[in-house]
């Protein structure tokens, strides 16, 4: 199989790419395309289903075109995607019957409330290991359910099914034949017991769910399917899905407890490797499913940022300050702090470890002596401040100390933001040579289930580092500039 090449599905929040990776994990070919984001109303967010097949589609074939190999080298294909969001579709037709609901979404924040008022907040935490919140994709069922016309009649008779994105990508690429997804996803939907690893009747009771919505669930490392669509030979065994956190945990090496990664994307994903042992957070993180070294189930900690990279975007889509992401970093650069500008991204609420749901951002601290460039530092030193916020909460559940950051995503690329985030949380912080360890992860999925790869340690030594940002900054100028964040994260916080 040396000549063999893995296919990576790597479906995000804003695009779509496509890789193709050998046996000694490097890079032949890739291909990206952004699609549509949806705003309804405030704090709403949808994606067009529909969409997300074509343009995955797309960067399939630019992909497998820039390589200049034979598709039939294809030997499995890995899918990781954007998690929680959730999409309802007819199993005859295998159209959506409404754009999909994205994990952004706020919209069923009320049914939220609604849970958690009735008591029913512990229940779901100590069976899911989450928190009742509009992130996960159980109350977006409902919503789909309640909303759309006829939804739930043709549910109950076992008319539609439930898919986060990955299990949308498999019935298409397997061409309507399977209905599956992998535990790490199905542990993020806030209907999945974790500790009994099955979907849980009492809880899709309380939301009204009916089982027969449900895909099959199945480990992140093994055969899901096989192509029949357009685009791809026939018979490519799907032989590795993950959520993109859990995938760039995997292609981290993170298969110890206390190795932790942090993900910049659109939003900010810190995961920390905890094992077989199932542990509830009491920081305001939540217990996930991630993968074992061979790709089966195990626990982890989580604590998930909503706006990271968003924030950048919002610069330049909205306030159209900069033309590109990549100026921000000689921006920020250019001057020698924020003066004592504060920018809290909260767009959709604030996460982990605050779950405040009706928080809205804010930049505070303005002076005549702040600008333009003062602000888009003050957005970059905003995801530094919030992965502190999440590691702090992981380092009081764990017990002990992390001793080290590993970091991937495309905002990792960002000089400026790798040492400030060293600086604000006292640690070094090591970048692969790889960004893209999300893609990555996904395809060592799907490699180790076909046999290219014998085990992880072999994938471990993929992993090789770019840099290592080490702390400079003063202990005491650390401290105090969190505490003018934590401050500024008090003035948006709705209670």
């Amino acid at each position: 199989m040396a000549g063999d090449y893995i296919l990576c599905i790597d479906q995000g929040t804003t695009g779509s790419r496509a890789i193709l990776i050998d046996r000694r994990g490097e890079m032949a070919a890739s291909a990206y395309s952004e699609f549509w984001q949806i705003f309804p109303k405030p704090g709403w967010v949808e994606h067009n289903a529909e969409e997300i097949w074509k343009v995955t589609c797309k960067v399939i074939v630019e992909a497998i075109k820039k390589s200049g190999k034979d598709p039939n080298r294809i030997v499995a294909i890995g899918i990781t995607n954007q998690r929680e969001t959730t999409v309802i579709w007819d199993r005859k037709t295998g159209k959506p019957i409404h754009n999909a609901i994205v994990w952004q979404c706020r919209r069923t924040a009320e049914i939220c409330d609604q849970l958690k008022g009735q008591g029913w907040s512990h229940k779901f935490r100590r069976k899911t290991g989450l928190v009742i919140d509009a992130y996960f994709s159980g109350t977006k069922i409902k919503w789909l359910l309640d909303n759309v016309k006829g939804a739930k009649e043709r549910a109950r008779r076992g008319e539609l099914a439930f898919g986060t994105i990955d299990s949308w990508l498999i019935w298409k690429l397997s061409g309507g034949k399977v209905h599956a997804t992998d535990y790490t996803n199905a542990s993020r939907t806030l209907i999945f017991n974790i500790v009994k690893k099955k979907w849980d009747e009492e809880l899709l009771d309380v939301l009204g769910i009916p089982a027969s919505l449900l895909p099959e669930v199945k480990p992140s490392s093994g055969f899901f399917g096989a192509t029949d669509c357009a685009g791809l030979p026939k018979g490519i065994p799907i032989a590795g899905v993950a959520g993109d956190q859990q995938a760039a945990l995997f292609g981290q090496g993170c298969f110890k407890k206390g190795l932790a990664k942090n993900t910049y994307g659109t939003g900010c994903f810190m995961l920390s490797y905890l094992g077989d042992k199932f542990v509830e957070s009491k920081s305001g993180l939540v217990t996930t499913l991630a993968c074992d070294a061979q790709g089966r189930p195990a626990y982890a900690l989580e604590g998930s940022v909503f706006i990271a990279g968003a924030a950048v975007q919002w610069l330049r889509d909205q306030l159209k300050v900069i033309a590109k992401a990549s100026e921000t970093e000689m921006i920020a650069e250019s001057v020698s702090d924020t003066a004592g500008v504060y920018f809290v991204p909260a767009f959709v609420g604030l996460g982990a470890p605050y779950w405040d749901m009706s928080a809205r951002g804010a930049i505070v601290g303005i002076t005549r002596g702040a600008g333009r460039d003062q602000i888009i530092r003050a957005a970059l030193e905003s995801i530094a401040y919030q992965t502190r916020d999440l590691l702090l909460a992981m380092e009081k559940d764990l017990g002990t100390g992390i001793q080290e950051l590993r970091v991937d995503g495309g905002s990792c690329q960002n000089n400026f933001l790798m040492q400030f985030q060293a600086d604000i949380i006292g640690i070094p912080v090591n970048r692969p040579v790889k960004f893209e360890t999300t893609g990555l992860g996904a395809g060592y999925l799907a490699g180790l289930a076909v046999g290219l790869w014998r085990d992880a340690r072999v994938i471990n030594k993929l992993r090789k580092t770019d840099k290592i940002f080490k702390p400079k900054m003063k202990t005491e100028e650390r401290e105090r500039l969190y505490r003018g964040w934590q401050e500024a994260v008090g003035r948006v916080k709705s209670k």
